[in-house]
């Protein structure tokens, strides 16, 4: 079964959205110093609001999103800057629960895509790792080995639940 590829119904709505958050909102004055010291690696899903999760707000914390919420090289320069350069002391990995990048390997994701577009995906790097709890101590190992971060920042390891909202810390 093939998806469209007719392109959605364009940005207006979007804009006409931010121009009403960009009345209302304080969005002057900040220095781009995470205020609450936190950086969290969590996943791409529409079902994390990652700020409000842990009743942070606006200018509080660096969120860097991955598919999986995996430590992905760009995501480690992230936590780097943020440790080094913009207020970080505290990282946290939260992937979740019903993640698709749990769900299966890359083959079977990439089979997945081929299958709903008829398109040659072959070679798409996806980074699935149905391991997620193994993916997620690896990518703890990664930032609390590395020497720009080690002694320099808490790193955590949480399980974000999208049907109760509840974190459980894993490690």
């Amino acid at each position: 079964m093939q998806q469209s590829t007719t392109p959605g119904p364009g940005f207006d709505d979007l804009l006409e959205a931010n121009r009403r958050y960009a009345a209302s909102a304080e969005v002057s004055g900040f220095d781009g110093i995470a205020r609450a010291g936190v950086a969290m690696v969590t996943c791409m899903d529409s079902r994390i609001d990652p700020l409000a999760m842990l009743g942070l707000t606006h200018g509080d914390a660096k969120i860097l999103r991955t598919p999986g919420a995996h430590l992905t090289p760009d995501a480690l320069v992230g936590c780097v800057l943020a440790v080094q350069l913009l207020g970080v002391d505290r990282i946290m990995i939260v992937p979740h629960t019903r993640c698709a990048m749990a769900s299966g390997t890359d083959e079977e994701i990439v089979e997945r895509i081929r299958d709903a577009t008829g398109l040659d995906v072959d070679g798409l790097d996806i980074g699935a790792d149905p391991d997620q709890r193994g993916r997620l101590e690896a990518d703890l190992e990664q930032l609390r080995s590395h020497p720009l971060i080690t002694g320099r920042a808490a790193v955590g390891g949480f399980l974000y639940d999208v049907d109760s909202g509840l974190l459980e810390q894993v490690d």
